[in-house]
């Protein structure tokens, strides 16, 4: 699979891997008990490492919508990555040559860890969704093949996010925007939509059956392979012998259109002589004794009680059009649960425009909006109606206003959903926007025949602490409990077990091992035969034990099959 070079990418292509551990410092908590939606200010390539511990393939959803590079400085997210922020950390990552990347160079080097990253927190049935224009399109589709895999694109969408075109625009002016998706594992399939009026009123009840139906054939392309499906049924009115059109058979199997037929008329299978009718169907030699559907009786008998079953409502399944004397249908019945297939196209009217959205942020924060690029609530209601369930975890780590959070309060508020979103975002307005437009969705917004009531449910606002490794180094300030899941984590790639008041140092079990991390920060551990049979109970293959100092021997280690890691030497990287 060819892949995409430019400048810089041998030293950010695993650079996912040395980026520091950080722990969260909640600030506060809204909205009553923290039920696990997050808001976290920070640089979100740090943000990303420090949800994997508890986070990794648990994500069904991720939604992004990162700077689309256009050049524009006026934006408060600097769109074209020349954040100050961003030019520090190419600097310190890429070296000398960040100071000269082009523009493109330079967003390819910032988007490729923060995608390493967002591809390992998301879980085995989820899917990523990348909003994008046609600035980087195929610059972040060449580098989503190489990280997701090409067999796990899903899809183009098209968004139609303009409905107003001006007349004095130059050139070809957009009217629409792209939404890249891709997939954990291959064969990713979203939810339906809910049905439309539109798509209900193709349904009809002509016969005051139960249930509303769709009038569709009884016929299928491919007549040349289905050619004992092709014969004659006799009209039960006129007599008349019917057969698929030319190319086409019949898709039921015989039997179960003679069963069904009989309802109209007695009916028989009888070999008749039509096969040059059925060869110039099936556009080839036929075999001569298919069988048709024929009448049992006299035609004056059956057509009396095919005209008494017409007049006899509901009709059968399979019935006859013009009434009673036409060609034969069959009822598709509706079903509620069978909704939209989801395509490529997404029209303004279904997910909203710019505009509509910029409007939904200036109506949330009465008018203080001081965001330039939201995205409309239907679009991101869109996205995670079709890729998540009611108890999904939704992530969006350039959060932006909030659009996210706005859409998942919404969902749950409407179906009595227990979504639960994070939200990354590094600028300064994470609070004053981004934490600012949930907290009045929660809490209900605007005033007279424009207030919206509030959706209900909480948040936990989060700063990035200090990083957990310091010069090679654990970090002792952070405390012990962040510790203990750094360590389990670096080890099994599991999140940390309940802890045991009887085994204070047991952190879990996994694959047959099971892990200690006997550390007391104003004393040094020994591992010998007293913390051993002091502090480790739980039966298992084998056992990694992590203590300041060993004093067993080789032997006993391998006897007990004990691995040893001195702290803080031996810890794992990610």
């Amino acid at each position: 699979m060819p892949v995409l070079q430019w400048i810089g990418k041998d030293k950010v292509i695993n650079h996912h891997l040395d980026v520091p551990f950080h722990v969260l410092d909640k600030q506060y908590t809204f909205g009553g008990e923290d039920s696990g939606n997050k808001i976290i200010h920070g640089d979100n390539l740090l943000a990303l490492k420090s949800l994997l511990p508890e986070y990794e393939g648990r994500v069904k959803c991720i939604y992004i919508d990162p700077p689309y590079n256009t050049g524009n400085e006026g934006w408060v997210y600097n769109d074209n990555v020349n954040d100050p922020r961003i030019r520090k950390w190419l600097g310190e990552v890429v070296g000398k040559e960040g100071e000269d990347l082009s523009r493109h160079d330079k967003w390819l080097c910032m988007m490729y860890p923060r995608l390493k990253l967002l591809q390992r927190l998301l879980a085995d049935d989820g899917a990523i969704f990348i909003s994008i224009d046609d600035n980087e399109l195929y610059n972040l589709k060449q580098i989503c093949d190489e990280i997701f895999g090409s067999s796990c694109f899903v899809a183009r969408i098209t968004w139609q996010n303009n409905y107003s075109l001006r007349n004095d625009a130059k050139g070809i002016p957009y009217e629409t925007d792209n939404i890249l998706v891709y997939s954990k594992i291959m064969n990713w399939s979203p939810h339906k939509l809910a049905r439309t009026a539109e798509m209900d009123a193709r349904y009809v009840n002509y016969d005051d059956d139960n249930n509303s139906y769709k009038v569709t054939p009884i016929h299928a392309p491919g007549a040349a392979t289905h050619k004992g499906m092709v014969y004659a049924i006799q009209q039960p009115i006129t007599g008349e012998l019917m057969y698929p059109p030319k190319g086409r058979h019949w898709k039921d199997g015989q039997q179960k259109l003679l069963d069904n037929l009989s309802e109209w008329a007695p009916y028989e299978l009888r070999v008749i002589d039509d096969a040059e009718i059925r060869a110039d169907i099936c556009g080839d030699n036929v075999y001569a004794d298919i069988p048709a559907i024929m009448l049992a009786g006299d035609i004056t008998d059956a057509k009396a009680i095919a005209l008494k079953r017409y007049k006899s409502m509901p009709w059968p399944q399979y019935f006859f059009l013009s009434k009673g004397r036409g060609s034969i249908q069959a009822k598709t019945y509706l079903d509620s649960s069978k909704g939209k297939v989801v395509s490529t196209l997404w029209k303004f009217e279904d997910v909203g425009t710019n505009v509509e959205a910029t409007n939904e942020l200036k109506s949330v924060l009465a008018g203080k909006q001081n965001f330039d690029t939201p995205k409309p609530v239907r679009l991101l209601e869109r996205v995670i109606q079709i890729a998540t369930d009611k108890n999904s975890i939704i992530l969006d780590s350039f959060a932006g206003s909030g659009t996210t959070a706005h859409a998942v309060l919404n969902l749950n508020k409407a179906d009595g959903g227990n979504r639960k979103f994070i939200l990354i975002e590094m600028m300064d307005y994470a609070e004053s926007t981004t934490a600012e437009r949930v907290r009045r969705v929660i809490d209900g917004y605007g005033e007279g025949k424009k207030a919206v009531e509030g959706t209900g449910g909480d948040f936990s606002f989060f700063e990035l602490g200090e990083p957990l490794l310091k010069n090679g180094k654990l970090n002792e300030t952070v405390g012990v409990d962040k510790l203990r899941d750094y360590i389990y984590f670096m080890e099994t790639h599991k999140s940390l077990e309940p802890v045991r008041k009887e085994e204070p140092y047991y952190l879990g079990i996994n694959l047959g091992t099971a892990y200690y991390f006997c550390y007391e920060k104003d004393s040094r551990t020994v591992l010998d035969y007293e913390l051993l049979g002091a502090a480790v109970k739980t039966r298992a293959d084998g056992y990694l034990i992590y203590a300041d100092i060993c004093t067993l021997s080789e032997e006993q280690l391998m006897k007990y099959n004990i691995t040893f890691k001195k702290i803080p030497r031996d810890i794992t990287r990610i």
